[in-house]
């Protein structure tokens, strides 16, 4: 599998496994044992076409632009962000129909004057899975840094909506295993090493215990009860990276993290870019793929991101 089918796969997994988790969004996990997602749906939530992505996949799409157009500028990703939010920028039907509390309190203060490395909120209430949502291109466009300055890209990029640090520490996570995932690491080893990694980065954190959970060894051994779906950033982490590590293709992991309902679309999301790196582009259904919206945009860019940021 080479890096640009990984990379591909990554962005469009994250998109599908948003627009898979859109239509049955806030529904509980009863609901999805009856019902089960088994493909793409129209409507249900938020009344959207078949295949639409979430505030999730416009602001991941925002921070691949800003990337390709600018490098690393946090002010120019911030100013794309409330782009979106007042003109639907990167939207998939130019809707803005769906945007997490923490993150529009934060584009209000970019848009007031306040710096975007500054602007989202820093108390342990705001650790929403926003920032985790959309962090996957940073990671990405990041991975020839050294290993303090991949760490602080992917801090900085979080602190544009979501400021604690757990937020931070959680898409530092993250992405230490794409980092292992795109280095070719199964993903069990994937994680094990990341775990390694993220325990010696972080020794001195006053937050490192509040990753015990996902430091366990035995994660992927946990009964789906222990596994929680909600809007929480290290719930959405831990369900995510616990679908991975209990399937064995993409159709089967990102079909597990939408069904374990609540917070479906951002869970969906983002195990749907972690299967789509550890598996490939190909891995992801053609009729899956096909049914996003605005095809030619999304190849332009996917295009312009893999030639920009393919690892050498």
């Amino acid at each position: 599998m080479t890096q640009v089918s990984k990379i591909l796969g990554g962005l469009h997994g994250s998109l599908v496994g948003d627009a898979l988790g859109v239509p049955v969004e806030f529904a509980s996990r009863e609901a999805r044992q009856r019902d089960p997602v088994i493909g793409m749906r129209a409507y249900g939530a938020h009344h959207q076409p078949a295949g639409t992505w979430s505030d999730d996949g416009s602001l991941l799409l925002c921070s691949a632009e800003s990337l390709v157009e600018k490098g690393f500028d946090p002010e120019d990703m911030g100013a794309r962000f409330t782009q979106w939010f007042e003109l639907g920028h990167w939207a998939a039907h130019g809707l803005v129909f769906d945007i997490g509390n923490a993150t529009r309190h934060a584009l209000d203060r970019i848009r007031n004057g306040t710096p975007a490395l500054q602007a989202g909120g820093r108390d342990r209430y705001d650790n929403g899975n926003g920032s985790l949502m959309r962090i996957l291109p940073v990671t990405i466009a990041s991975l020839d840094q050294e290993e303090g300055l991949f760490v602080a890209r992917i801090e900085q990029a979080s602190a544009i909506t979501h400021g604690n640090a757990r937020s931070q520490m959680a898409c530092v996570f993250h992405g230490l295993v794409v980092r292992e995932l795109m280095q070719g690491a199964a993903p069990h080893d994937a994680l094990s090493k990341a775990q390694k990694t993220f325990q010696h980065l972080y020794a001195d954190a006053e937050e490192l215990g509040t990753f015990r959970d996902l430091l366990r060894s035995d994660l992927a051994s946990q009964p789906e009860i222990h596994i929680h779906s909600g809007g929480y950033v290290m719930e959405t982490l831990t369900a995510s990276l616990w679908c991975l590590l209990t399937t064995g293709s993409f159709s089967e992991c990102v079909l597990k993290a939408v069904n374990l309902g609540s917070d479906t679309d951002t869970t969906g999301c983002v195990a749907g870019g972690l299967a789509g790196i550890a598996y490939g582009l190909d891995a992801i259904p053609a009729e899956w793929r096909a049914a996003l919206p605005r095809q030619e945009d999304l190849r332009s860019l996917v295009q312009r991101f893999t030639s920009a940021f393919t690892p050498s």
